[in-house]
């Protein structure tokens, strides 16, 4: 016989996010980049990037914290976390001797959370924890138990703020809190696909980065199919795909794609964001979900589809059904 707790279902009880005040435009950043006008010209023209918010003052805990608040006030009075995950792409946001994931504990005012870092999915690693943190929660099987998903980074050098030919990198963080059989959005799926020939990607030869963007639309329809089979849905009852925005035209790239199998209108992929704030590393698809939510456009009992894609190279997706009161 299975484990009872096997057949609980991951809630996303409460999705928050926060962008730092301060705005700028890409052409502000070429200097500090060291790109050209023709090189800007190319991402506002054909990659689609316009602003993004980067406040290199702004400490890291204090980008961090306000989401993770926020989240937190779902919080039932008889409830406790007993984990928390700070989801982060750049292996390095921090001194060595400094663990981020306890010092946010402490911070949020959770000493008695077992906290971590998760990090080597790349700009996957916020959807990959919070499967971890459900699977957590399952084998501990516990009433009354919660975990909190944290994520964002700061593009604190060029050299993690630029990736060329692909996508310029902005702060956001987000925060999630999880349960099992709660009221908020139901997990229904979550799938993923590391392609590790890609693993070293500053060392890549033009043939291999040649070979991976041929490749790039068609990995991630086959894990958006893989994440829809598991969740027993097709992509025609998906509302809206909420992804990373990494840039407008690896979405077209991806587009194109699924119109061939599952003719998908374009206007069931969220880009609004893309131009307005960036890729912002592993808080992309909860910027987006905040951002969807707070226009009202999230409708009760439908199903979305959070996608990603981090640089190593790692496919990830994760179909949800919304529930009006949760995810607020």
């Amino acid at each position: 016989m299975g484990h009872p707790t096997k057949d609980r279902r991951i809630t996303l009880e409460r999705i928050e996010s926060y962008l730092p005040e301060r705005s700028v435009r890409i052409e502000e950043l070429g200097e500090r980049l060291g790109l050209h006008r023709a090189q800007l010209g190319v991402f506002r023209k054909f990659y689609g990037l316009d602003t993004l918010r980067f406040d290199p003052e702004l400490p890291l805990l204090d980008l961090l914290r306000p989401a993770a608040r926020a989240a937190l006030e779902a919080l039932p009075e008889d409830g406790r976390v007993d984990y928390l995950a700070y989801a982060h792409t750049t292996q390095a946001v921090a001194p060595p001797d400094v663990d981020i994931a306890q010092v946010v504990g402490a911070d949020l005012g959770l000493p008695d959370a077992e906290a971590f870092g998760f990090s080597h999915q790349a700009c996957v690693s916020s959807l990959g924890a919070i499967e971890v943190l459900g699977e957590l929660l399952r084998a501990e099987g516990a009433e009354g138990a919660y975990a909190l998903m944290v994520t964002g980074e700061q593009a604190y050098s060029p050299m993690v703020q630029h990736i060329p030919n692909t996508s310029i990198m902005a702060d956001a963080a987000a925060s999630c809190l999880i349960t099992l059989d709660g009221e908020g959005d139901v997990v229904r799926s979550f799938a993923i696909r590391t392609l590790g020939e890609y693993a070293q990607w500053l060392e890549l030869t033009p043939e291999q980065n040649t070979e991976f963007g041929e490749q790039y639309g068609r990995r991630i329809a086959d894990t958006i199919h893989e994440a829809l089979a598991e969740a027993g849905l097709t992509l025609d009852e998906v509302d809206l795909v909420i992804p990373h925005n990494v840039n407008k035209l690896a979405w077209r790239q991806t587009i194109k794609e699924l119109e061939l199998e599952l003719e998908v209108e374009p206007e069931k992929v969220f880009l609004d964001n893309v131009p307005r704030f960036s890729h912002t590393y592993a808080s992309d698809v909860f910027v987006n979900y905040t951002t969807l939510r707070d226009e009202g456009r999230l409708v009760d009992g439908a199903h979305y589809l959070l996608v990603s894609v981090g640089l190593g190279a790692t496919f990830g997706a994760m179909v949800i059904t919304h529930r009006a009161g949760g995810g607020a």
